[in-house]
């Protein structure tokens, strides 16, 4: 595992992506909220490059809301540009079957600078 440079943190503003190479895939450096995280590149399902995916949030029940459904984790999902699977960017779980995920990094920020580890 090596630290790398990514980018000066303005240059990651919420909301945004930033997709580094590393690794066999390269990794995308997410700002969520302002808190970073960082998975593969690579969807567990058929190898797609999941960080060219669509980021938004899901549904969860709540009998009190319109339907019966809220819209929440607005901006933490990942959905796979192939076949539409769905990952939590802040841990790589695959919301339809826990058991598959995709690698997740390290990252942090020194002296205004995001660095991804590897």
């Amino acid at each position: 595992m090596q630290r790398q440079l990514v980018c000066a943190i303005d240059d990651l503003p919420p909301g945004s992506m930033r997709l580094v190479q590393a690794g066999q895939f390269g990794v995308g450096v997410y700002n969520i909220g302002g808190s970073l995280y960082a998975i593969a590149n690579y969807c567990a399902h058929e190898g797609a490059p999941l960080c060219a995916g669509y980021v938004g949030g899901t549904t969860e029940f709540a009998p009190d809301s319109p339907g019966g459904v809220r819209f929440v984790r607005d901006g933490e999902i990942v959905r796979c540009p192939w076949h539409n699977w769905e990952f939590d960017i802040t841990t790589g779980v695959n919301l339809a079957d826990p058991r598959q995920r995709v690698r997740t990094y390290e990252v942090d920020v020194t002296d205004g600078q995001v660095y991804l580890t590897a």
